[in-house]
């Protein structure tokens, strides 16, 4: 048993264990980059999976972690080399478009898969890329910190002579569960109101009942009724 252990001890060691011992080799080269590339694919798979993408960032998550990679090769040792490429990699978050938390998500997990690459780390690469993939499949395939179903946003457009502070709380407290008014804005010159409410309802199947009685409270006025989305997915 010790012996199993003992040798099984020592593959760990080889797998986790850096490549690069005396510099770079057309070899190591070729392992390095063959490995950022096949993490940079299984990313953008589980990223697709998860959530769907642009064939743009498809493309850029799969290949980022070889250019790191090289990137990291080339200033491996060189200090002030390696300062200057930190600034410019800070530089692409700012000159980008904002991007979800997901796809945050994957690009870093793509720098760190093309920094272990670029260090000559191969199994942790491996490794790392498929642990953080499997969690985030399953997270999403669980459902992990998604908003309740029945939870929505509600918007009603009144007259402006109408009272909207206790117009419809009949109507709340039988068809949800909880209600909180969000924000109230004017429109049409001040003539309408536009209330912006979040509701939990109490029976998704009563959702048009629940509409149709406000709709004879609001003088048949303009009435959406949507899922609720985290306004603040950007990252």
């Amino acid at each position: 048993m010790s012996k199993l252990w003992g040798s099984l001890h020592i593959v760990l060691d080889s797998i986790f264990s850096t490549i690069i011992t005396n510099g770079i080799t057309p070899g190591v080269f070729a392992v390095c980059t063959a490995v950022s590339l096949v993490s940079g694919l299984i990313i953008a798979f589980c990223h697709g999976l998860s959530g769907g993408s642009s064939k743009g960032f498809s493309v850029t998550v799969a290949l980022l972690p070889a250019i790191v990679q090289v990137v990291i090769m080339l200033v491996n040792g060189n200090l002030g080399t390696g300062v200057a490429v930190a600034g410019a990699f800070s530089l692409v978050r700012f000159r980008s478009a904002p991007g979800s938390a997901k796809e945050i998500l994957n690009i870093f997990t793509a720098l760190a898969a093309g920094l272990a690459a670029g260090v000559g780390y191969i199994g942790v690469a491996v490794a790392f890329v498929v642990i953080i993939c499997v969690t985030e499949a399953v997270y999403t395939l669980t459902g992990f910190g998604e908003l309740p179903k029945n939870e929505r946003s509600l918007k009603i457009t009144i007259p402006e002579d109408l009272d909207y502070s206790d117009v419809f709380e009949d109507l709340f407290s039988k068809y949800t569960s909880s209600k909180q008014l969000k924000r109230v804005k004017t429109s049409g010159l001040g003539s309408l109101y536009q209330l912006t409410y979040t509701v939990k309802l109490k029976d998704i199947k009563k959702e048009k009942e629940f509409i149709d009685n406000i709709r004879c409270r609001n003088g048949n006025l303009e009435i959406v009724c949507n899922y609720c989305t985290v306004s603040n997915e950007e990252l």
